[in-house]
Formats: structure tokens, C-alpha cells, sequence
């Protein structure tokens, strides 16, 4: 499954009648800039770019619920509830994201302009977290022998390698017929193979990637056919379905199949079923997907300004949640498994990457997630 403006002025969503651009660097939905329409792109001396208030409230809504997600991930063993509620969350989260990702990364065309965005703000964040994540890992888990190694994500720096790769693609997925189809044929093949290996996450990008692919064909008008109320209204019998099958399979399917990580073999299934589970999950995840983008308000909230420092919260929140488990405070502390101590864990992480949000945290974070490196790069006719 990841930058923005320094700014926090919103704007609308564009008309539905008018084909838009995104206009400032769309680097992952974490750090996506909303798009502009084509009428109203600005010149070299317009005044500040202007953002969305809707997709800022998507990102921000997105980061908690990722937090959420993998605090209850520390509670699976002993509750059948944070089990239900993890396979609820973790159906759609993750493509919830790539779509939005995919969907500000339609006018990516390696320009240098881009390319240099693309370093800065996805290459460049992967490398720093990556090896900070391997170093805590080393002396927070005692485990000296960790290595430090930038083909094998650790965690969830997987996002930043799966979205640079899934970019650069961008201008071969513009250019297919039915880019969707190939990518889910890719996908299911990917589930087939136990050999693809552990190297940048190769199996987990090639299962994800029909996500990002859908977010490439997307255009503001279908945002605005998600929002219609009978969309919210269906949503709310939707969500309230999925828990209850997720209750009554949680004891029963592997988590495997969620992450996307692994081949069906490797999950002791026949080989076939990978393709059956790769288009099942695909659907599932779009329904819920599209429930989620529903819900989420339009209009500016107390958390839109937070929309802008996403990449900070996904980024550092793992240091705590991975923290708590080296700690081992699931097991300490028994009654965290209780429904009681499930909401104290849920409203714990879901404060924490707020706090993780804000413009202070971001700026201070700026070295590493929105670096301007023009030293690297040579000057061009773009301005580069």
C-alpha cells in the first residue's frame, strides 16, 4: 500500500462534467494532493495551490482505521472480536488506499518534473524507514542479527516499494485496452507461484496492483456517485453483513489470503483457489471500498488539516504498535482482549496517529518524507 502542499485551503470536488488533473505531487494517497480542474490550472505566479477537503478527510479517516487495524492485530489470539474486526478492516484498507493512490497518479509520464517527485517523495521516505525500521528491530526486539536490507521490506515500508513500482508502470497501464483485466489476470497468476520470493514484496505488489490500476481509470464523477445518499444508506446494512461473516469465519480462514503476501500454496490450498480468492477479495474490498468512501464527509472537519501529514502517521505509527509488541503488553495485561480493553486499545492508537498528523510532526519529519533535494538533480527546461 505513501508530499503534499504546504498549504491547508480546500476546494470542492470538481464538476462532474469536466475531466481533472491531479496538480501537485501524488506520491501515494497518503500524501496526495486533490485534483484541479483542467480549466483552472495555475501559472507560474498563481497564489497557493488549494486542496480538497473530501480527500484530505479520506486520508485521514484511512491512516486512523490502518492504526486501529494493526493495534488489534496485537489481540488476535485471545479475541474473537478484534479477529472479526481485523478481517473487516483489513479487506479494505489497504485497497481503499491504493485506489485513491491510483487515482491521483493518472498523469504520471516519467517527465522529469515527476520522476524527481517520485524519488523525493516515495524512494527516498523508503529508504530512510526502512533501515529506522530494521534498527528498531535489531535493539528494541533484541535481535542483532536483523538485517539491514533494502530488497526485503520489513513491516509496512512494503507500501513505499509497491507504490514506486506500481508508478513508474503507470504510463504501460494508460496505454492498455483493458488495463483492468490484465491486472487482475496478473494478480491470480501471482497467487499460483510460491516462487516469486521476498524481494521489494513482489508477490504482495502483483496482488494489490488491480487496486491501483482501478484507481487509474477512475474520474471525479464516480466520487460523486459514491456519495449519493442511497450509496450511505446501503453501506450501513453492508458493513453490519461483513462483521457478521467475519465473526463466523474468523476462527476459520487464514489472515493470509488478506495480506496478500503469500501464494495459495504456501497457505496449504490448491493452486486454483488462489485465482478464486484473488477475484473474491477483489470484490469484497470494492464494495467496502466504496461504503467507506460514503461515509466520509464532504465538507471541512476538525481532522481535514490532518489530511496533509498522512505519510508522518502511517510512517511512525508502526514504531508503536510494533513497540507495544516487542513489550508484549498483550499478554501482560490479559483484560486488553476483553471488549473493554478493545475500545481503550482502538481510541489508544486512534489518538496516537492523530497526534502523529499534525503540522508540527510534519514539519519536523519534512528531512525525511518531503526532502527538496534539488542538489541531485540538474536543472532542465522544467524548472528542475
Amino acid at each position: 500500500m505513501f508530499h503534499a502542499p504546504n498549504v491547508f485551503q480546500r476546494a470542492p470536488l470538481p464538476p462532474a462534467t469536466r475531466e481533472s488533473e491531479p496538480r501537485r505531487r501524488a506520491d501515494a494517497v497518503l500524501t496526495a494532493t486533490p485534483p484541479a480542474t483542467a480549466g483552472n490550472r495555475p501559472s507560474a505566479a498563481a497564489p497557493t495551490k488549494r486542496r480538497d477537503a473530501y480527500f484530505d478527510n479520506v486520508k485521514y479517516l484511512a491512516i486512523v482505521l490502518v492504526a486501529m487495524a494493526h493495534s488489534w492485530g496485537l489481540l488476535l489470539d485471545d479475541s474473537r472480536a478484534a479477529r472479526a474486526l481485523y478481517m473487516v478492516a483489513y479487506t479494505f484498507h489497504m485497497p481503499a488506499f491504493i485506489i485513491v493512490s491510483g487515482y491521483f497518479s493518472r498523469s504520471f509520464d516519467m517527465s522529469a518534473r515527476k520522476v524527481k517527485r517520485l524519488v523525493t517523495g516515495v524512494a527516498v521516505p523508503y529508504v530512510v524507514f526502512e533501515t529506522a525500521y530494521s534498527l528498531f528491530k535489531r535493539y528494541a526486539d533484541d535481535s542483532p542479527d536483523h538485517p539491514i536490507s533494502l530488497i526485503d521490506p520489513w513491516y509496512l515500508t512494503w507500501f513505499l516499494a509497491a507504490l514506486f513500482i506500481w508508478r513508474i508502470s503507470t504510463p504501460l497501464w494508460q496505454s492498455l485496452r483493458h488495463p483492468l483485466p490484465v491486472a487482475l489476470a496478473i494478480a491470480a497468476l501471482a497467487s499460483f507461484s510460491p516462487t516469486i520470493g521476498d524481494d521489494l514484496d513482489l508477490q504482495r505488489v502483483l496482488q494489490f496492483l488491480p487496486f491501483f490500476v482501478l484507481g487509474l481509470q477512475l474520474k471525479p464523477e464516480h466520487f460523486q456517485l459514491v456519495r449519493r445518499r442511497e450509496v450511505r444508506l446501503l453501506a450501513l446494512p453492508l458493513f453490519a453483513g461483513a462483521a457478521l461473516v467475519a465473526y463466523w469465519v474468523a476462527p476459520r480462514m487464514q489472515l493470509g489470503w488478506f495480506y496478500r503476501n503469500s501464494s495459495a500454496p504456501e497457505l496449504g490450498a490448491p493452486w486454483w483457489s488462489g485465482a478464486v480468492m484473488t477475484l473474491a477479495m477483489f470484490g469484497c474490498a470494492l464494495l467496502l471500498t466504496v461504503g467507506f468512501l460514503a461515509w466520509v464527509p464532504r465538507r471541512h472537519m476538525w481532522f481535514t488539516v490532518l489530511g496533509a501529514g498522512t505519510i508522518c502517521g502511517y510512517l511512525l505509527h508502526g514504531f508503536l504498535i510494533k513497540g507495544a509488541g516487542f513489550a508484549g503488553l498483550h499478554s501482560r495485561y490479559a483484560w486488553l482482549s476483553e471488549p473493554g480493553g478493545l475500545v481503550l486499545v482502538s481510541l489508544v492508537a486512534a489518538s496516537a496517529v492523530t497526534l502523529l498528523c499534525t503540522p508540527p510532526v510534519r514539519r519536523l519529519l519534512r528531512f525525511a518524507t518531503e526532502p527538496d533535494m534539488n542538489w541531485a538533480f540538474r536543472r532542465n527546461a522544467n524548472g528542475i
